[in-house]
């Protein structure tokens, strides 16, 4: 089992910048991919980035990519989301998620582990 929880969470004006961490314990040695989804109120939960934990590759949603950019370390089992340029549309509960099978790409469509999420919300 792999437990994450989520930190970096708040309030920003449009235009802003914010930076997400997702730490990872418990049988961290078996994770393949981390990554970031996000959900708002009546919707489903969506892809927004997930990197394949030891090549370091990475994927990213249409709708952030240039602006968001995921990151992680190995050394601390944590995974970082950095955002720029805020936009209210970016709203969101920010969930972390991980799997120990397959890459970043196989994660953006089957997740085993998730994060309780943390609050994004960015004032126009």
């Amino acid at each position: 089992q792999v437990q994450l929880v989520e930190s970096g969470g708040g309030l920003v004006k449009a235009g802003g910048s914010l930076s997400l961490s997702c730490g990872a314990s418990g049988h961290t040695a078996k994770i393949a991919a981390m990554g970031w989804f996000r959900q708002v109120p009546g919707a489903e939960r969506e892809f927004v980035a997930t990197v394949t934990w030891y090549t370091g590759y990475t994927y990213y949603a249409d709708s952030v990519e240039g602006r968001f950019t995921i990151s992680r370390n190995i050394r601390n089992s944590t995974v970082h989301l950095s955002i720029d340029n805020l936009k209210p549309e970016d709203t969101a509960v920010y969930y972390c998620t991980a799997n120990d099978y397959g890459d970043g790409s196989d994660l953006k469509n089957d997740q085993a582990y998730w994060g309780p999420g943390t609050q994004v919300t960015v004032s126009s």
